[in-house]
């Protein structure tokens, strides 16, 4: 339980620092209860996803060469901005977690990306190839977080 919790402090944390980090280089701020899902509307907040991958033994580093050279690549090719990418730098999971976040304009957009990226040909070589010595992650972890009317990322 302490390790869970540990990993949302993590996460959490590193959310908070994208925020700091890139201030107000994202969407002006905008109420939240306009039209969140309109695509088509730029000023509309974006839906946030925040995905934790806990490697299996050894396959740390594998699981970031896919990211690297592949995954980050095919994830924007399908619509999803890549936001950025953590590993936590001491405590549990420093060792083998990987913390990322992706963006995208509506719950709808999200749900196509990913069957369109699962889909993809390239991926699925990518993924085949990548599990020929047994699988790279053990757990994934998702979350999905919706900015608040002050938040310096739309």
């Amino acid at each position: 339980m302490r390790q869970n919790a540990t990993g949302r402090l993590v996460g959490l944390g590193l959310l908070v620092l994208v925020a700091l980090a890139l201030g107000s280089t994202f969407r002006p701020q905008r109420n939240l209860h306009a039209a969140a899902d309109d695509a088509n509307d730029a000023s509309a907040p974006r839906l946030f996803e925040m995905r934790t991958y806990i490697a299996h033994d050894g396959k740390f580093e594998a699981l970031h060469k896919r990211f690297r050279e592949h995954t980050t690549k095919l994830f924007a090719k399908h619509g999803m901005t890549n936001i950025g990418y953590w590993t936590p730098t001491e405590g549990p999971g420093s060792e083998n977690t990987l913390v990322y976040l992706l963006a995208y304009p509506s719950r709808e957009a999200r749900e196509a990306s990913w069957k369109a990226f699962m889909a993809d040909p390239e991926w699925q070589a990518v993924y085949k190839e990548s599990h020929k010595d047994g699988p790279l992650v053990s757990k994934v972890e998702s979350r999905f977080l919706a900015p608040t009317d002050y938040s310096a990322i739309k």
